[in-house]
């Protein structure tokens, strides 16, 4: 598999606006930054780039070659200092996080006080029951998927609340939860 980040296509269409739309900011991280798809639509002063994965960070590098570029260990504290950032995205990441206590209270100690969270993650609620329902539990769920968590717009809200952050907005598209929260 090659490191260069390849033909140049856009992100889904739904999470390229949820990005575009989010406030600009002075200094932004994406978590999880994968191939840096997304992160190129952030609007900061300096961005930080960070992914668990090697060949995903040479992409994003690659990509994003005035961002700064950060390897994160999955399960162990962020490797920044306290309220760095203004604002951190974590697009298509949560749902692959096994320390969801730890990884969002990291996410908290990071953001600046006031800092913005904007986060999206694969909505399980009453369609993917329905759909399960009709087709079965292996129509939604890959025993293959690196996905460990599923969240529904009410149990995110409950996780978000109990670590500390106070939702704006949480809404649903394209089966997606897109929510924007603040510390």
């Amino acid at each position: 598999m090659p490191d260069s980040p390849g033909p140049p296509h856009p992100p889904p269409a739904h999470l390229a606006q949820f990005v575009s739309e989010l406030p600009e900011a002075e200094h932004a991280l994406d978590l999880g930054c994968g191939d840096g798809r997304l992160t190129a639509l952030l609007r900061a002063s300096t961005i930080t780039a960070a992914d668990a994965s090697q060949v995903a960070l040479r992409r994003a590098a690659a990509r994003l070659p005035d961002a700064e570029v950060t390897s994160v260990v999955p399960d162990e504290p962020l490797p920044f200092v306290d309220g760095e950032f203004e604002l951190v995205l974590c697009a298509e990441t949560i749902e692959h996080v096994r320390d969801v206590q730890l990884f969002l209270s990291e996410v908290r100690r990071v953001l600046r006080p006031g800092g913005g969270l904007a986060l999206t993650t694969p909505d399980h609620g009453r369609r993917t029951a329905l759909r399960m329902l009709l087709n079965g539990f292996e129509s939604e769920f890959d025993p293959l998927s690196p996905h460990v968590r599923f969240f529904t717009r009410r149990s995110l809200t409950q996780l978000l609340d109990a670590m500390g952050f106070t939702i704006d907005s949480i809404r649903r598209r394209s089966d997606t939860l897109l929510v924007r929260a603040n510390r």
